[in-house]
């Protein structure tokens, strides 16, 4: 039986749930799953400002908390896609911290070429790029282009281990890819073995979300202890089948429920979830309580994957900003408007165009625009203003609007002490794909 655990849902993720993952479970392979589209651009920002960054820092700091374990252990592998935009500086830089460890000659396996930024110019010749949600070609985008990142499967992964890596650092690998791959290196399956791969991609898009297969966002949260929540592993058979299970001792819970829930977690068609490596049908997926917190997985099914890959694009888009202030008094929804209007106005006054405003007072029931009424006797809230603009000055200007109101504006206002807000880039996402056909994964080994 395959043993792979996840101790890492996206970047920002608990730095101590791997270490103590560990220290409970003795797993074969220890997934980190850093990347999502709102996480590629963050990091496209971050290579832009400096070259030598572009991946998810989080893992370095992983990396040197386990050292000790990996040094323990040399069954113990483990997979990642921290690499983000720049994964060959994240293994340059992980090489760093394992031979501080005394572990320098510890093999790290790179998997690259989803970057498709480089080529762009070349590939537009050949493909429309066509967005997956307007159906316009990219030829219609007159803005810069600042990420542009294919979603690989996991033959990179694959290869890497079968190198002799124990460490595999890749760029933008498909979330369930990473427990794909060790099934696939563990097991000799055929590429189009698609049953198998199917039950694979189902035990890797359950714990890729980290502690929502094991009590996160819980519909019965309140009777969970979260506190010390255990997180994810997967008991993978050769026949694709898998056992969803924690760590002993951890809090949260595995239940039939809690796997359900992570199960038809953004997969879009059940009948065709689309992954790099088969397309799954979930619906002939089968979950059984097989006892305190474990739940048996059965059943999986899968075709072909399509001849494409989902290309995650970014493209500059202006600048952004967000600011808010407390409100308070019985008329505090009707005075946070008030003070929204004399923002714009002042922004306005002053001779700069805002593209977009977006303005909630939160507490009155606008987290969920028009889901219900604000609750009666209401006192305060938190009035959030959020505002584009492709002239960075005009964006600017709107974030020093805020602190004069202290004085010039209505009484009851407060929460201005953190200053005025930043001013960021703003980068919008492209949804499209590549032929599979045009991109071609990579491995280094370090």
């Amino acid at each position: 039986m395959l043993t792979i655990a996840n101790a890492a849902g996206f970047w920002g993720d608990s730095l101590v749930a791997p270490r103590a993952l560990l220290e409970r479970s003795r797993v074969k392979y220890l997934t980190l799953e850093y990347l999502a589209e709102l996480t590629m651009s963050i990091l496209a920002q971050q290579r832009i400002k400096n070259p030598a960054l572009g991946y998810a820092g989080d893992f370095l700091t992983v990396l040197a908390d386990i050292s000790p374990l990996l040094a323990e252990r040399p069954e113990l592998c483990v997979v990642t896609n921290a690499g983000g935009m720049n994964p060959l500086a994240c293994a340059q830089e992980a090489a760093k911290i394992l031979s501080a460890a005394k572990l320098g000659d510890m093999k790290i396996g790179v998997v690259s070429g989803d970057d498709l930024l480089p080529r762009i110019a070349e590939l537009r010749r050949e493909v429309p790029f066509t967005n997956l949600d307007t159906g316009q070609p990219l030829s219609t985008l007159d803005k810069p282009i600042v990420a542009a990142n294919a979603y690989l499967g996991a033959r990179g992964i694959v290869d890497a281990l079968a190198g002799g890596a124990r460490i595999v650092i890749t760029g933008r690998v498909a979330d369930a890819s990473l427990t794909v791959g060790p099934a696939i290196h563990e097991y000799g399956w055929s590429w189009n073995d698609w049953k198998r791969l199917a039950g694979a991609s189902v035990a890797g898009h359950l714990i890729e979300c980290g502690a929502q297969a094991t009590g996160g966002l819980s519909f019965d949260w309140a009777g969970l202890d979260l506190a010390n929540v255990g997180y994810p592993i997967v008991e993978l058979g050769e026949d694709g089948n898998c056992v969803l299970t924690k760590p002993p001792g951890t809090s949260g819970a595995v239940t039939t429920a809690t796997a359900a829930a992570q199960l038809v977690y953004e997969i879009g068609d059940p009948r065709a979830y689309l992954t790099p490596d088969v397309s799954v049908d979930f619906t002939t997926v089968a979950l059984e309580q097989a006892g305190t917190d474990r739940v048996a997985v059965r059943g999986a099914t899968g075709h072909a994957a399509t001849d494409s890959y989902k290309v995650s694009l970014a493209y500059a888009d202006g600048f952004t900003s967000a600011g808010q202030l407390v409100v308070y008094g019985p008329d505090c929804v009707s005075k946070a408007r008030a003070i929204a209007g004399m923002i714009e106005a002042r922004v306005r006054s002053a001779g700069f165009h805002l593209n977009d405003v977006h303005t909630e007072c939160l507490g009155a029931n606008e987290a969920v625009p028009g889901l219900h009424a604000p609750p009666k006797d209401l006192r305060e809230v938190v009035l959030r203003m959020a505002v584009h603009a492709y002239d960075r000055a005009a964006v600017e200007r709107f974030t020093r609007e805020f602190a004069p109101l202290i004085t010039s504006g209505p009484p009851g206002i407060a929460g201005y002490a953190s200053g005025r807000p930043d001013v960021r880039p703003r980068f919008s996402y492209w949804p499209t794909l590549v032929p599979k056909s045009l991109v071609t994964p990579r491995v280094e080994m370090l």
